[in-house]
């Protein structure tokens, strides 16, 4: 038997590959497929299922590719409706898989369909739980991601919670949890940025499993503050429900370079400027109107957070040999319309006549001089500047910086930090985007500002954002 975790940190996701005796299963795998095909043709097995924990929120499931191509059957767990041909399995069934067994363990609570997988070895022990999005290491899954539902978040987490306790806290402490998702993701409020852990060890250390917990103390805990998903979860999940073009078909259209003038064409009838490159570089000059959102961070996340439309067509400025790896990763959470990449990139835009934009950054040392006579602008999250912040710094969380772009006033000069600078750059790219002009980085962000002499607090200030 042999057991593989695919852990792709840029959205802090989980997928798995099983096998036994030359028979494979595939647990919640991303977009592109070819890992897993490759993976099973190396081992000279042939993939016989393929496992998804529930409808994703916070990525593309490549299970509709990957069936399509392997001839492999799509399981789910019972009320499950997807639009497309698939097991949904009774509570309870077990699937073969060369001498080992999956067992479907339905867990209601993320979501209403949401199962985990309880692998049953060759010797018959009960040996790991693959928990998707019900059991985090540390966390569990947040009650607000179900698709088109009339359950409230306190009804799904009620289920949550008697998931937990008559599913999986029932079983022997010596089982492995192999999660979907780790620290980083919006799936949950407090992961461990473990991968891989012990129920026993969950047991003691997970708040939410905790022995004397009530079911109300559960919920309460859960949904107590509780901040909006991301706004293209719920288009993800649709997509999983429903189905989606085929990866190979984005991938084709996306990966096509474009000469200075087709790129000009795609830009005038309303394509979006995506620069992926590292922030340092985008300072030193892009192209106006970008929005930066580079691949050295949590690209899919952010892009998710920040690009509304999910149809919106883009065009790509993206180091050389990296315009590959930026179009798998917009297709990853369901941006599908990339329609090629700048052929030399702000280069040849420059040589083509026009003049790039530039970013000044100043270091923590010369805010800390200017400290009193500047207004700091802080982008990190609410928990990041609730545990500590700069006195007087305006709290403005780019999460939701798209529904406040107004706040600010346009006139004023700001000096934007977020903990150490990839965060402050992608602000500062979508409000020159929208009319801003006087917007400074703070080199370093919040790590360099907490060497200085700056003051800071944790007082939590009174927000006006929504």
């Amino acid at each position: 038997m042999k057991i593989e975790q695919l852990y792709t940190t840029c959205l802090a996701e989980a997928a798995y590959y099983i096998e036994s005796n030359g028979e494979v299963a595939i647990i919640d795998p991303l977009r592109e497929t070819a890992p897993y095909i490759e993976m099973a043709e190396y081992n000279g097995s042939k993939i016989k299922y393929i496992f998804e924990t529930h409808f994703h929120a916070d990525f593309v499931s490549g299970h509709v590719d990957l069936a399509n191509k392997t001839g492999a059957s799509i399981v789910y767990g019972p009320t499950a409706r997807p639009g497309y041909d698939a097991i949904i399995a009774e509570d309870n069934q077990e699937f073969k898989i060369g001498a080992i067994t999956l067992k479907v363990l339905h867990t209601p609570g993320h979501t209403e369909e949401s199962s985990t997988y309880l692998l049953i070895d060759e010797d018959g022990k009960q040996k790991a739980i693959f928990s998707g999005d019900t059991l985090f290491l540390g966390d569990v899954g947040r009650p607000d991601l179900a698709v088109k539902t009339e359950l409230t978040r306190e009804d799904l987490a009620g289920m949550l919670f008697d998931s937990l306790r008559t599913r999986i806290m029932t079983l022997p402490d010596d089982i492995i949890v192999y999660p979907g998702h780790g620290a980083g993701s919006s799936c949950g409020k407090s992961m461990s940025s473990e991968t891989i852990g012990l129920l026993g060890e969950q047991k003691q250390t997970n708040y939410a499993l905790r022995a004397d917990m009530t079911k109300e103390e559960f919920v309460k805990e859960l949904t107590e503050g509780m901040l909006p998903p991301p706004q293209y979860f719920p288009k993800n999940a649709i997509m999983n429900k429903m189905g989606y073009d085929s990866y190979d078909d984005v991938f084709a259209k996306g990966h096509r370079a474009l000469s200075m003038d087709e790129f000009t064409t795609e830009v005038e009838n309303g394509a979006l400027i995506l620069d992926v490159r590292e922030q340092d570089e985008f300072i030193k000059g892009f192209i106006p109107n970008s929005l930066f959102i580079g691949l050295n961070g949590t690209f899919a996340m952010w892009v998710g957070a920040i690009i509304t439309d999910i149809h919106q067509k883009i065009v790509l400025i993206a180091p050389e040999g990296q315009e590959e790896e930026a179009v798998k990763r917009l297709a990853r959470v369901g941006y599908d319309n990339s329609v090629g990449f700048l052929t030399g990139g702000v280069d040849t835009y420059k040589n083509s006549g026009n003049e790039l934009k530039t970013i000044t950054s100043l270091p923590a040392s010369e805010i800390a001089d200017l400290f009193g006579k500047i207004n700091i602008v802080d982008v990190r999250k609410l928990a990041e500047y609730d545990a500590e912040h700069i006195v007087d710094a305006t709290q403005y969380p780019l999460d939701y910086l798209n529904d406040n772009l107004n706040v600010l006033n346009k006139d004023t000069t700001y000096h934007i930090h977020c903990a150490g600078g990839y965060r402050s750059i992608i602000a500062i790219s979508l409000l020159m985007k929208n009319g801003y002009t006087n917007l400074i980085d703070i080199k370093g962000g919040f790590g360099a500002l907490h060497e200085t002499n700056i003051p800071k607090t944790t007082y939590v200030y009174p927000s006006t954002l929504k």
